[in-house]
């Protein structure tokens, strides 16, 4: 019988990446967000957390790039390309636990709320609808000040002011999925409220979870951004904080682009890469979606 499962299983993740390969801008996303990954996995390997000291700088001061400094230097003479690549291990970091955090925060208020009618039901949406109409920016912004600009500060702020997208639209998927016979028939059978929802439910909403933390984690990206740019983030180096470093140190004024472009470019360019596989994954595990291409 397992044998059985497991032949199912690999029989289905090799449809799957069959349907994936097809959509093209999703592998391309993929490929970077793995370079991503593994450039930000590798870092401490070649550089320390020394690169973020100001007296760490070696070089000469706005550098433009060339051959010894590809992306120029900053205003202490540190070079941009350690910089960047040692702040990616912390915009990364944020970005996936901050969308782990708010998936599953969502993912039991939406399932919840889905199975449970009547007053629990309508209470979580009440809480969510209220959650959902507050900006979800100044609220990250209020509790990172109020709380401390730490990395996990960061990522909890970000966490419990992004789940009510989810819980809605696991909500929707739960009972789209409870209405089927099949669901009837197993409460019949005595099935008890975690064996529907954790056997039932959770399978259906899974790839719906998937595609959906794919844009969260890019979502949480530029929310990071704009905190450290804000000032609210005490992280000595990520993207955002390399951001807010060339306006305070005036690098537009010194004609320093490189220091503001390539910051820029990393955002630009992880969180295409994961808006890119979003979407393809979207499109490979929602059926309507699949027959309409």
């Amino acid at each position: 019988m397992t044998g059985v499962v497991m032949a199912r299983r690999r029989l289905a993740v090799s449809r799957f990446w069959a349907d994936f390969r097809k959509q093209r801008a999703g592998v391309a996303g993929l490929v970077v967000l793995l370079v991503a990954v593994v450039l930000a996995l590798v870092a401490p390997l070649f550089i320390g957390e020394g690169v973020t000291s100001v007296v760490s700088g070696t070089g000469p001061k706005w550098a433009a790039p060339s051959l010894d400094y590809p992306f120029g230097t900053d205003e202490s003479g540190r070079s941009i390309l350690l910089m960047v690549w040692w702040g990616s291990r912390t915009s990364l970091l944020i970005g996936f636990l901050a969308a782990l955090l708010s998936i599953v925060i969502g993912m039991v208020v939406g399932i919840t709320a889905g199975h449970f009618r009547g007053w629990i039901g309508a209470t979580l949406m009440r809480v969510t609808d209220w959650f959902l109409v507050l900006p979800s920016l100044v609220t990250a912004m209020v509790l990172a000040a109020i709380l401390g600009g730490s990395t996990f500060t960061i990522i909890a702020a970000i966490g419990v002011t992004t789940w009510p997208t989810t819980a809605r639209l696991i909500r929707a998927q739960t009972l789209a999925v409870e209405s089927r016979p099949y669901i009837e028939r197993s409460k019949a059978l005595g099935a008890g409220h975690w064996h529907v929802t954790t056997r039932h439910v959770l399978p259906n909403v899974a790839p719906l979870l998937l595609a959906s933390a794919t844009l969260e984690v890019a979502s949480a990206i530029v929310t990071e951004s704009t905190l450290a740019f804000l000032g609210v983030s005490s992280n000595k180096t990520s993207w955002g904080t390399m951001l807010r470093g060339s306006y305070d140190w005036g690098a537009p004024t010194q004609g320093a682009w490189w220091y503001i472009l390539i910051p820029g470019l990393a955002i630009l360019a992880v969180v295409m890469a994961f808006m890119l596989a979003g979407r393809a994954l979207e499109a490979v595990l929602n059926p309507r979606l699949r027959r309409a291409s």
